[in-house]
């Protein structure tokens, strides 16, 4: 079993994607984690490939 820094209904952001805005975590399955982002909507990312922050004011 896999430990993330989110869980389902946080906020997030993809650092390298930041045009994305901030997501909302719908579901964590596997390494599987599906968002939902403001400006380009809902999108499935691997998190082995893609690193996922915690929202916060800061980002």
């Amino acid at each position: 079993m896999r430990v993330y820094d989110f869980d389902p209904g946080d906020f997030v952001v993809n650092p390298s994607k930041k045009e994305w805005g901030i997501g909302q975590v719908q579901s964590i399955v596997d390494d599987k984690v599906t968002v939902n982002f403001q400006n380009v909507g809902k999108k499935t990312i691997n998190i082995q490939n893609i690193t996922l922050e915690k929202y916060n004011e800061k980002n």
